[in-house]
């Protein structure tokens, strides 16, 4: 404020004086500036500079250590039965994709990198559609079993694999702690998921393209969307309500606070996707087919606002591209994104 004040009298001060001005007129002119300097309000001169440490992860946009960003992404497969509920280390992830698996369930799929969370589950199976996901990523997979197409894939795609039925109770064990009965107990930490990528002697460092974020908050221009409720199926809904305040969105599941098990923090979002994909099923055992590759409809939402959205996949191992209506890539905010994978014509409300 001082700075601005000074400056401006000093240059006046010195026209005044190459004109020649009388001393008096000199300090009529001084008093004069000094009325002004007191109207102005330091809000409008003053920027406040946010130092960033550590380099920006392509997965949220969070800055982080570089040796943190530069580690392999993880990716969790997490129960989502209301026998496991509500799980461990969730609220770390960066990115978290909900799948419908056989109904009335869906289940989430959880992306790591900057976080290291002391207790991760529960953890279950995976499904073809999981894998065509993940590849974009190209993560260490932790899960626990999986359908036969997806044990195939995983073996044909030689995808860096942390299997629970395979490997030691030391890795991925029954949590003993929490009040849940099998097969909705196995938890493991990211230390130690962490130490086995290495034992495995899988790479240290993945190869993938992150998103593209504003360097700050940003807002958009659409339609409102201060809450997001999506049915997946009967008695199976998820539910977003914005913070204009913290500019956040919280999670409910099934009409519950979504919470994290370990800390019992919320579950806080700033970034939602709705993706919309054909999905049939494929078997007696009501598994599903989700079809990712190719092309699609969907919205993008953050700070109480969203675009309708496209997307596109060319091939399983390619990222997904989403597109405003201009055809440009979408650039998220700086913070969690959470991505629903729905049926065509779902069952949505926004408002």
């Amino acid at each position: 404020m001082k700075t601005k004040k000074n400056l401006i009298y000093l240059t006046i001060l010195f026209i005044l004086l190459l004109a020649g001005c009388k001393k008096e007129n000199v300090r009529d002119i001084e008093d004069e500036i000094i009325k002004e300097g007191e109207n102005i309000k330091e809000e409008n001169i003053v920027e406040e500079i946010v130092v960033k440490e550590g380099v920006p992860s392509p997965l949220s946009g969070l800055y982080a250590s570089e040796d943190k960003v530069n580690r392999r992404p993880i990716v969790v497969m997490y129960d989502n039965h209301p026998n496991a509920r509500w799980q461990a280390g969730l609220s770390q992830a960066e990115i978290v994709y909900e799948f419908m698996v056989e109904a009335p369930y869906t289940r989430y799929m959880a992306l790591f990198l900057i976080n290291d969370p002391e207790s991760i589950g529960p953890i279950r199976s995976s499904r073809p559609y999981f894998i065509t996901t993940l590849l974009e990523y190209d993560p260490v997979y932790v899960r626990v079993g999986g359908s036969v197409q997806a044990k195939r894939d995983i073996i044909n795609l030689r995808i860096a694999d942390i299997d629970g039925l395979s490997c030691s109770n030391k890795v991925l064990w029954k949590n003993k702690e929490v009040n849940k009965k099998a097969p909705h107990n196995t938890y493991t930490s990211m230390e130690v998921i962490r130490r086995t990528q290495r034992e495995k002697g899988y790479k240290e460092t993945g190869n993938y393209k992150g998103f593209k974020f504003n360097e700050v908050d940003a807002d958009i221009e659409g339609f409102s969307a201060g809450k997001i409720l999506l049915n997946y199926y009967k008695n199976n809904t998820s539910l977003y309500i914005y913070n204009p305040d913290e500019r956040v969105y919280y999670r409910q599941k099934d009409g519950a606070v979504h919470i994290d098990e370990f800390d019992n923090s919320p579950i806080i979002v700033k970034n939602i996707i709705i993706q919309e994909a054909k999905t049939k099923i494929i078997d007696n055992e009501g598994r599903l087919s989700i079809d990712l590759v190719g092309e699609g409809k969907g919205k993008y939402i953050t700070n109480g606002k969203g675009i309708n959205i496209s997307w596109l996949k060319k091939s399983r191992e390619d990222k997904t591209y989403f597109y405003d209506e201009l055809g440009k890539e979408i650039i998220l905010n700086p913070g969690v994104t959470w991505i629903q994978v729905v049926n065509t014509n779902p069952d949505i409300n926004i408002e």
